[in-house]
């Protein structure tokens, strides 16, 4: 099990004084893999900070979202299982009433989501936070569906991303292209995070196909630094 973690904001599950419980989807259990992001916006006069959390296991997809307290000693949180007996549960909405007695509301559609074997969904979504009549926050590309459905408009203060914490079971790979001069080609660079000898997390990391780093005991050598010499300027 390997964690990851931006390092801007506070990422954090549960507000001060509530404690996570074996129901909630943002429990990190064994075998299940959890990505959560962290967004800051405006509801009810208030700025607030909205978790949402997908998390991955052999049996469900779960989705939970979670509103702040404007101090941040409460919190609002709607629970999904996307369990695949549960069509019904895949589409809805959900209203709470915040400390001031403004009602919000969660709409999503997951139906048509697909997820790739991946944790969160990559297209075919929404889910959508409404307060006072505003969208204060919209995940997913099928945002004109989410707009017709809520009757809401967007939202005149743009969230803010904060931050996005992933605890990742098993493998995953993250790839990407850079130049390391201006003058020089692009190369295909690659990280892979497994279980390694007696499921052992370890991670590798690549240059044009090539292992030029490999850190086994992940788990006791999270962090660190490392440098790599260029052979050849190409």
């Amino acid at each position: 099990m390997i964690t990851m973690q931006d390092p801007i904001g506070i990422p954090a599950c549960f507000s001060s004084g509530e404690k996570p419980t074996d129901h909630d989807p943002a429990v990190t259990r064994w075998g299940q893999s959890v990505f959560m992001s962290v967004y800051r916006t405006k509801m009810a006069d208030h700025c607030r900070l909205i978790t949402v959390t997908w998390c991955k296991n052999l049996l469900l997809h779960g989705l939970s979202i979670s509103v702040e307290g404007p101090e941040g000693e409460s919190q609002y949180t709607c629970k999904i299982e996307l369990k695949p007996w549960y069509f019904w549960r895949k589409q809805g909405s959900k209203r709470f009433t915040v400390d001031d007695g403004k009602p919000f509301d969660i709409f999503w559609d997951l139906k048509s989501a697909k997820f790739n074997g991946e944790t969160e969904p990559g297209s075919d979504y929404y889910v959508a936070v409404v307060s006072e009549e505003e969208i204060v926050l919209l995940l997913g590309d099928l945002k004109q569906d989410a707009y017709r459905k809520t009757g809401c408009r967007p939202a005149s203060f743009n969230p803010i991303f904060v931050s996005r914490k992933e605890h990742i079971f098993g493998k995953k790979k993250f790839s990407s292209r850079a130049k390391f001069h201006e003058k020089g080609r692009f190369h295909e660079i690659s990280i892979e995070c497994k279980n390694g000898v007696d499921d052992e997390p370890e991670m590798e990391m690549r240059i044009d196909g090539h292992v030029v780093l490999h850190v086994k005991h992940l788990q006791w050598k999270f962090r660190g630094n490392e440098s790599i010499c260029q052979q050849n300027k190409s």
